[in-house]
């Protein structure tokens, strides 16, 4: 198993780092297709994270808050299979107590609308200078306030 652990000192100053959200992930792997999207929704996810892992430019990022809530919602033989591919393609980024001191203050702010992991996905974006991908319209909405945030066919354009 390889996972990459990244140090963003030595990223690349034009390097563009992603930290893309649990339901990017579940569009993709359960093939959703949504209501009103031009193209289904897992189409979008498809083509945002083959576009980055091609590139040379752009990093994708993970974190256990991701792996948690995956493991929640995929069975346990495939949530494996998708833990391993995330191993191998991205790479992984820890938390850091700062990171939970602002999530917690950033959840009882927004009066406990957004989860912790939500609250911690900003807190870890913020830290580090990362551009959040996510479909949910309520943690766009807080995120943006925090850090740059959008959605996969926005973020392709």
């Amino acid at each position: 198993m390889r996972v990459r652990l990244i140090n963003t000192n030595h990223v690349s100053q034009a390097m563009t780092l992603y930290y893309v959200d649990t339901c990017i992930y579940l569009n993709l792997w359960k093939k959703e297709v949504g209501r009103d999207a031009e193209k289904p929704l897992w189409k979008y996810a498809f083509d945002f994270l083959e576009k980055f892992m091609l590139s040379d430019e752009d990093l994708i990022l993970f974190s256990g808050f991701i792996l948690k809530e995956l493991q929640g919602k995929l069975s346990t033989e495939y949530f494996k299979q998708k833990k391993s591919f995330l191993q191998h393609e991205f790479s992984f980024v820890a938390a850091t107590q700062a990171d939970y001191d602002f999530a917690r203050l950033l959840e009882s702010k927004l009066e406990y609308t957004l989860s912790l992991y939500d609250c911690m996905h900003i807190a870890l974006c913020k830290r580090l200078g990362l551009t959040l991908v996510t479909r949910d319209a309520l943690l766009l909405k807080y995120a943006k306030k925090h850090v740059a945030a959008g959605k996969p066919e926005e973020l392709l354009s």
